[in-house]
């Protein structure tokens, strides 16, 4: 029995040479004399795929594709499983010198190869026929199967482009799927404006004052009850659907950790949105970026991580110009995104004053992460410290947590610095000389002097 990898590529190999076939025919009617179009896909039928064959006949026999719809997948997987089977997309046109505009298609930055995009789609399902081109376009909308099933990734224009002139790629979900389920895939260049945060540590690591926590416990009940509570118990009807909840505090306080260790103990994936790449200086990019990112977030149940998010709830401002009232409309969308949003979404801010007042009442909870107190550092010097090295007889831990009012990021890059000291002298030994120049340098990054 084939393994799964080889499973894959079987069926893959069949499917990329159908998609082979039906490209040359198409060229080949296109071009003929005379020319007849459109070729439908149908006049080549695609490969028979077997139930349990392999994980990518068991996804696209679960999907339903039509033949229309396998070839738009087959092309979306050829640069990255066989890129020279789209070379022949690269001839010239001879009357004007250049590329064949309805071929689409961009040249890869590194690689040189021809990726595809949804004018390539177009002509490869309807050739020149309007009426085929109108429906070729209708698959790659965001409703549709391929977009909405997590096969292809949405279609993301640049500016001054035509719709399609996005390319066409495919899903990470489907990368995983044809890889043999590998989740560690590289995340890809699509600027898709939100990363896959993780931690190594479990919630029993999280140092927090009691109250804080408590706090934190009550978005775990959300996250472990919601549901039950707006269904079984009815209401839904009274209640908005998700819930939505404030960190803020000094850099260093566990907010990004408190969010990950959330999704950890939930099952949940927490995705941490780039707030730079959201806002764009173009109108209405804004508000195409965020609907990607809550309609898949919504889709798979992720917790939603807004990163100093007073970059954003903080600009709503007095209408002085045309760009400061599309920035206001960029966070009224927003703000209406994460009302309807039914899962769990995160802000955080390093300073609570700089949240616009207004949007307070939004929230469901607003936690303060407060700078650790003695007893709270102590236990975060005691278990930074690296288990595979001795500690100097001289570093005293307690006094250090008595005597410097720092965060745990901070004492984390203390320790950082003091264990590489020791890898470098190979002695295995954190010194209290090395957590005391590791300590100064942090206060100084910080302003303040030890």
């Amino acid at each position: 029995m084939a393994d799964p990898l080889s499973a894959n590529a079987r069926d893959l190999e069949a499917e990329l040479t159908w998609l082979a076939a039906v490209l040359q025919r198409r060229l080949d009617t296109y071009f003929g004399n005379p020319p007849a179009s459109p070729a439908l896909p149908g006049a080549l039928p695609p490969p028979v795929l077997v139930e349990g064959s392999s994980a990518f006949a068991d996804l696209v026999l679960a999907s339903r594709l039509d033949a229309g719809e396998r070839l738009l997948l087959a092309l979306a997987l050829a640069p990255h499983l066989k890129p020279q089977l789209l070379d022949v997309l690269w001839s010239r046109n001879e009357t004007t010198q250049r590329g064949f505009s309805e071929f689409g298609g961009v040249q890869a930055a590194q690689s040189g190869c021809f990726l595809p995009t949804g004018e390539t789609a177009c002509f490869l399902l309807a050739g020149d026929d309007l009426a085929g081109r109108l429906h070729a376009m209708r698959r790659l909308a965001d409703s549709q199967p391929l977009v909405a099933g997590e096969l292809l990734a949405p279609l993301v224009f640049p500016v001054g482009e035509t719709m399609m002139a996005g390319p066409l790629r495919p899903a990470r979900s489907l990368l995983a799927v044809i890889h043999g389920g590998d989740e560690t895939l590289p995340e890809g260049g699509d600027a898709f404006p939100a990363q896959h945060v993780t931690t190594g540590l479990a919630w029993s690591d999280l140092v927090l004052p009691e109250n804080t926590l408590r706090q934190i416990e009550e978005v775990r009940d959300w996250l472990v009850h919601g549901q039950t509570l707006l269904g079984a118990w009815g209401l839904g009807s009274r209640l908005r659907p998700g819930y939505t909840c404030l960190f803020h505090g000094p850099p260093g306080t566990g907010k990004t950790l408190t969010a990950c260790l959330l999704g950890k103990l939930c099952g949940r994936e927490v995705y941490r949105i780039d707030l730079s790449m959201v806002v764009s200086k173009y109108i209405g990019e804004t508000e195409k970026n965020l609907a990607r990112v809550f309609a898949l977030a919504e889709r798979r149940g992720w917790i939603l991580f807004f990163d100093e998010a007073d970059a954003l709830f903080g600009q709503r401002t007095r209408v002085d110009s045309a760009h400061d009232r599309y920035a206001n409309q960029e966070v009224s969308f927003l703000l209406q995104r994460i009302e309807d949003f039914p899962g769990v979404i995160i802000l955080s801010s390093n300073f609570r004053r700089n949240i616009d007042e207004a949007f307070m009442r939004r929230f469901q909870s607003v936690v303060a992460f407060a700078m650790p107190q003695p007893a709270e550092r102590i236990r975060l010097w005691r278990e930074a410290m690296p288990a595979a090295a001795q500690l100097d007889d001289e570093l005293d831990l307690d006094a250090l947590a008595e005597q410097h009012d720092v965060s745990g990021g901070t004492i984390m890059n203390v320790v950082r610095y003091a264990a590489l000291r020791s890898l470098v002298r190979g002695d295995a030994m954190i010194l209290a000389e090395d957590v005391g120049d590791g300590l100064r340098r942090e206060l100084l990054k910080e302003g303040r002097g030890l």
